[in-house]
């Protein structure tokens, strides 16, 4: 397994950066491979220059670099959640962090859009991660009041992300002319990403990553359940508790500056055991390399039907309408081991 763990990490590396070129020729105007690498070749010689090189550079890379990281970040809160409620079938929005963030996008657009000074790029980003927060820490309290086991987590969960979503349909409604813009942060966007907003997801989901990773073989034993847990000496509760913090604050993160996007966090861990098998020093590494390369190909494909169709489509309805089927997949086959 560990040899077919070195040829998928090895075969993904190239992938990406074959991708990472593909994104950067690919846009509203397309660029032969070409004018990209002598562009790349000419901003690590002699800085940006030309306006293409700040369209490659300035304009695209960021976008490309995001991409991977949410893809990444996605895949990696998805294990950990699938991990610790012993059920392969969540995915990391079971908290309400998803909806959280999406109602916090809807009231700072809805209050705040037509002052364009407030705040700056950041301040829809931080409504976002505030109500993510939020949406989490209702959906703890919830479950531990409730039983506190994995079942109540889970229905928490989906009570609480039900309710932020009921609130956020309201006041859609009620401010129609926002409307557009609210939906495209619940459908996920890249369009808009800088350098600073790129590097602000990318280095906290590398290092939650690496956390995560350093406690592969205390996921394995997790897996066993509670007793067996606490008598191979591992604090199951506590253990429980905190990456449940870890990966939500990862899912935060990446919501917050791109919106939702659906699945990736279902589809590439399962994607990642069937490749590898269960274990968590495998699939950890694995799915990062999974989860960017299948986030980066759906950013491409929604910029290639821009330029096809003329049709804006949000990268979130791309990754759903790829997860349902697969989902449905993995419900029939091994749904009846879950009952």
């Amino acid at each position: 397994m560990k040899r077919r763990l070195v040829l998928i990490v090895s075969v993904g590396i190239v992938a990406l950066l074959i991708m990472i070129l593909l994104s950067l020729a690919c846009g509203t105007v397309n660029y032969p491979l070409s004018t990209v690498l002598d562009s790349l070749k000419n901003v690590l010689n002699n800085g940006v220059e030309t306006g293409i090189d700040r369209t490659i550079f300035n304009l695209r890379m960021p976008r490309v670099l995001a991409t991977f990281a949410v893809g990444a970040g996605l895949a990696v809160a998805g294990i950990v959640f699938q991990a610790i409620i012993r059920n392969p079938l969540v995915d990391p929005y079971m908290t309400g962090v998803s909806s959280g963030a999406g109602l916090g996008a809807t009231l700072f657009i809805i209050i705040f859009s037509s002052t364009l000074s407030f705040g700056g790029n950041y301040a829809m980003p931080i409504f976002a991660f505030v109500f993510a927060v939020i949406a989490f820490m209702m959906t703890f309290m919830i479950s531990k009041f409730s039983g506190n086991n994995n079942v109540s987590f889970v229905l928490s969960g989906v009570i609480t992300a039900m309710g932020f979503s009921a609130v956020t349909t309201i006041l859609m409604l009620t401010n129609d002319d926002k409307t557009h813009n609210i939906l495209g942060f619940l459908n996920g966007s890249f369009s808009a990403i800088s350098w600073e907003m790129c590097m602000i997801m990318l280095i906290p989901v590398l290092v939650i990553s690496f956390i995560i990773m350093i406690y592969s073989r205390t996921f394995n034993v997790i897996l066993l359940g509670r007793e067996q847990a606490m008598e191979l000496g591992v604090n199951y509760d506590s253990f429980r508790l905190i990456m449940m913090l870890i990966a939500s604050f990862l899912t935060a993160i990446c919501v917050s500056f791109v919106g939702i996007i659906g699945f990736v966090g279902l589809i590439v861990p399962h994607l990642a055991r069937m490749a590898l098998g269960g274990d968590h020093r495998l699939l950890i590494p694995a799915s990062m390399v999974i989860g960017a390369l299948l986030l980066s190909a759906a950013d491409l494909l929604v910029k290639e039907l821009i330029n096809v169709a003329s049709v804006t489509l949000p990268i979130g309805a791309i990754t759903t309408l790829v997860g349902i089927p697969f989902f449905v997949y993995i419900l029939k086959r091994r749904g009846k081991g879950y009952a």
